[in-house]
């Protein structure tokens, strides 16, 4: 039988591990709980990308109680609780589902973050921080013990088979060097540029990067937004169940983009 717990004793939990403290001050989301359930104690979490009425309803189906998502549903100012985030949370309450939300935490944790484990897909070494955000490095860079192409890149860090959104091997066939941030990062490739690495990994595609990209010959590999920040989202559910016993659901949800 699985454990249960409250909202406040997972709150608490999370804190301890993710630095959502120290985010607060640069970071839009509001990290931590978003709507809060009853009080009722949970027993089943399920865990995803995007707060959205697909997410809740599939969280609904499987019986979870709170729902720990990377993309919450509030970004950086008061929002008018009308049309689609009224219906939203709407749903939630009405499901007695706690939201919990933790974005940039989650993407800078060393080891349970995004790019931490993107970083160990492509099995960099010498790892250190990269990708500046508001005075806060939130991706990493190495070196590669072998040479790696763009394409052994790509097929180390799909996701279920999903294709990436962008492939630009402008540089160097044998990369060994790499530097990895997900999500809407693409703008770093200019940091990665000015740094000499020979592969950039991120989510997004951006038009404004491609010729400097091009002219500078780094190869840039474009995942998808959605298929680079799934790695958090698990590695957090799986250091749940492995410390809390409580039962716990990826749900999958990708948007192609």
């Amino acid at each position: 039988m699985s454990a249960e717990l409250t909202t406040a004793e997972f709150d608490s939990f999370l804190k301890g591990i993710l630095d959502i403290e120290g985010f607060a001050s640069i970071d839009d989301s509001l990290n931590g709980i978003q709507v809060d359930n009853d009080g009722s104690p949970v027993r089943k979490i399920a865990f995803a990308v995007d707060a959205a009425m697909e997410t809740f309803e599939q969280a609904a189906a499987v019986g979870a109680g709170l729902l720990f998502v990377h993309h919450g549903l509030f970004w950086g100012h008061p929002a008018a609780v009308t049309g689609n985030l009224r219906h939203r949370i709407k749903f939630l309450l009405d499901h007695n589902i706690c939201l919990y939300a933790v974005h940039l935490p989650l993407d800078q944790h060393p080891e349970l973050g995004n790019n931490a484990v993107l970083a160990r897909l492509l099995g960099l070494e010498n790892i250190e921080p990269f990708g500046l955000y508001h005075g806060r490095k939130i991706g990493y860079k190495g070196t590669l013990p072998k040479p790696v192409t763009v394409d052994d890149a790509v097929k180390k860090i799909n996701f279920q088979g999903r294709p990436p959104l962008g492939v630009y091997p402008f540089g160097k066939k044998d990369c060994l060097t790499a530097a990895v941030v997900s999500g809407g990062a693409a703008v770093n490739a200019w940091e990665a540029v000015k740094e000499g690495v020979d592969l950039f990994v991120t989510g997004d595609t951006s038009h404004n990067v491609y010729h400097d990209c091009l002219e500078a010959k780094l190869n840039m590999i474009s995942g998808g937004h959605y298929s680079t920040e799934v790695w958090g989202v698990r590695e957090v559910m799986r250091h749940t169940t492995e410390k809390l016993a409580v039962d716990a659901e990826f749900l999958d949800i990708p948007t192609g983009l």
